[in-house]
């Protein structure tokens, strides 16, 4: 068996490969855990647990508070916020619920690096990292619907559901580029 596998392996440097050997192992745990949720019930698993039910509703009010602030205070559009709905002048209203609070990413994230190859010292700190950075994004995220649909409505769910739904992937496949350039064999790589 561990001949095969230096077979494989000598094959995969020999052609080159490594690259695209990685990024199937990337898409294969990014969809089999995205599966998981939706499809393998895991989330309706979840949903019977308090705990899972109040760390999501802790994560959308994580994400809808400072969402409300940047629209309010950046971007100088009067609103109203009351239990994590941003309502806006125009009677419109963008609602953070459990769905929208990260938690799934952050689970597809973990899962992703825990499973992929890699230093686990640095995974200790590239793993937060991550959760920062989906974070971040998925507050953007509000923001970028709120602007919608104050200004174009009838677009909210093209956008929302068609272009900034999948870019969680976008952010999670540039983090993972930038784990395997530079963090994945153990030392940083300089080039």
């Amino acid at each position: 068996m561990k001949e095969r596998i230096d077979t494989i392996k000598k094959f995969i440097a020999d052609h080159k490969l490594e690259p695209i050997v990685n990024f199937l192992i990337f898409a294969v745990i990014v969809y089999a855990f995205h599966w998981l949720w939706w499809n393998g019930g895991l989330q309706h698993y979840l949903e019977k647990f308090a705990f899972f039910n109040e760390t999501q509703e802790f994560m959308a009010h994580m994400v809808a508070v400072p969402s409300a602030w940047i629209v309010e205070h950046i971007l100088q559009y009067p609103v109203k916020f009351f239990n994590n709905t941003i309502y806006t002048y125009n009677n419109s209203w963008v609602e953070v619920e459990g769905a929208c609070s990260g938690l799934k990413q952050f689970y597809q994230w973990f899962f992703l690096m825990l499973l992929f190859p890699g230093p686990w010292k640095k995974k200790l700190w590239f793993i937060p990292l991550g959760f920062l950075a989906i974070h971040a994004f998925n507050i953007i995220r509000i923001v970028i619907l709120v602007v919608v649909i104050v200004h174009w409505p009838k677009y909210w769910n093209f956008i929302h559901l068609d272009i900034l739904r999948p870019m969680y992937y976008l952010v999670m496949f540039l983090l993972w580029v930038w784990w395997v350039e530079k963090f994945k064999d153990g030392k940083k790589k300089t080039n």
